[in-house]
C-alpha cells in the first residue's frame, strides 16, 4: 500500500509538470507574473501588462494613450536588466570549477538576498498601490530605499506613511526616500 501512495503522488506531480511545459510550449509569449496573484481585478491587468493601453476615439479616429506609468515600467525593466547580469554571474560562479566552496557559498547567499530584495521590493508597491496610489516604484540598494509615487503632490503626512509602511515590511530599511511624479508626463 506505501508504494501505490508514492506513486500516485510521483505521477501526479509529474503529470503537473508535464501540463505546464506543454503549456509553456504552445503559448511561450506569454510571461507569468506571479505578483497578479496578489492583486484585485481593477489591478490585474495592469500588473499582467504593465502598462495598460486604452483605444480612445474621437470624429472616427483612433489613437493610442499609454498609461503615465510608462515610466515607472521603464525603470522596473532597468532594475531588472541589471539584476539578472548580477543573477547571471553569480550563477556562472556557482556553477564554476575555478573558485572555492566558500566563495561559492557567497555567492548563493548574494543571491539569495537579491532575490529577497526583490521580493520585498515587488510586495512594497502592491502596499503602495492599495494605499490609493496609482503606481509607486521601490528599489533597495543596502539600507537605502528609495520610493516613487505616481500622486499630483505628496503631503509630509502621507510620505511619513510610506516611510513607516517601508520600514515596517523592510529590515534594514536605514535611510528612507519618498519622491513623488505627476501624472502629467
Amino acid at each position: 500500500m506505501r508504494v501505490r501512495r508514492r506513486t500516485v503522488w510521483f505521477m501526479t506531480l509529474l503529470s503537473l509538470v508535464a501540463v505546464i511545459s506543454v503549456y509553456y510550449l504552445v503559448d511561450p509569449a506569454k510571461q507569468f507574473n506571479g505578483l497578479t496573484i496578489f492583486t484585485d481585478d481593477s489591478l490585474q491587468q495592469t500588473a499582467v501588462t504593465g502598462v495598460t493601453d486604452q483605444q480612445a476615439t474621437k470624429e472616427g479616429e483612433t489613437k493610442e494613450v499609454s498609461s503615465p506609468s510608462h515610466l515607472f515600467e521603464e525603470m522596473r525593466m532597468q532594475v531588472s536588466d541589471e539584476r539578472s547580469q548580477l543573477k547571471q554571474q553569480l550563477t556562472q560562479k556557482i556553477g564554476s570549477k575555478d573558485y572555492t566552496a566558500e566563495q561559492k557559498s557567497e555567492a548563493y547567499n548574494e543571491m539569495d538576498n537579491l532575490i529577497k530584495q526583490e521580493s520585498s521590493e515587488a510586495m512594497l508597491e502592491m502596499l503602495i498601490k492599495s494605499s490609493g496610489y496609482s503606481d509607486a516604484f521601490v528599489k533597495a540598494d543596502g539600507d537605502k530605499v528609495s520610493v516613487t509615487v505616481m500622486a499630483e503632490e505628496l503631503s509630509k503626512a502621507q510620505a511619513n506613511e510610506i516611510i513607516y509602511l517601508v520600514k515596517t515590511e523592510m529590515e534594514g530599511a536605514n535611510d528612507v526616500q519618498v519622491k513623488f511624479s505627476a501624472n502629467n508626463y
